[in-house]
C-alpha cells in the first residue's frame, strides 16, 4: 500500500504543480486563438486540477499517518510544517485566481499559487531525503 500512496501522491502533485506550470506557457498562445481561449482552457483545467489537489491532500495525510512523528528530528517537523502552509496557501491562492474578476488579482494569485505550490513540491523533496 506504501508504494500506492506515494505513486498516487506524485501523480497528484504532478497534475496539480505541472498543469499549472502548462497552464502559465500556454496562456500567451492561447490569447494569439481568441481572447476567451485562456479563460476557457483554465475552465477546463480547473476540473482537473481540483481533483488532483484533493487526491494530494488525501494521499499527504495518508502519508503522515504512515510516518512514525516521533522518530523524525525538529527540522523534520518544521520542514513538513512549512510544506503544509504551502500547500494551504496554494490551495486558497488559486481558488481566489479563480474566483476573481479582477485581472491584478488573477495575476498576482496566479503567481504566488503556482511559487507556494513550487515550495511545497521542494518542501516534500527536502522531507525525503
Amino acid at each position: 500500500m506504501n508504494t500506492t500512496r506515494i505513486f498516487l501522491h506524485i501523480i497528484s502533485v504532478c497534475g496539480w504543480v505541472g498543469g499549472q506550470l502548462l497552464m502559465v506557457a500556454l496562456v500567451p498562445t492561447l490569447r494569439k486563438i481568441s481572447s476567451d481561449a485562456p479563460r476557457l482552457a483554465a475552465a477546463r483545467f480547473g476540473k482537473f486540477s481540483w481533483t488532483f489537489m484533493a487526491l494530494a491532500l488525501i494521499t499527504g495525510i495518508w502519508g503522515i499517518f504512515s510516518t512514525d512523528l516521533s522518530d523524525k528530528d525538529s527540522t523534520y517537523h518544521i520542514t513538513l510544517f512549512i510544506k503544509l502552509l504551502l500547500v494551504a496557501a496554494s490551495g486558497v491562492f488559486a481558488l481566489v485566481h479563480s474566483k476573481t474578476k479582477s485581472i491584478k488579482v488573477k495575476a498576482s494569485t496566479g503567481a504566488l499559487g503556482l511559487l507556494s505550490a513550487l515550495g511545497a513540491l521542494l518542501s516534500g523533496v527536502i522531507l525525503v531525503n
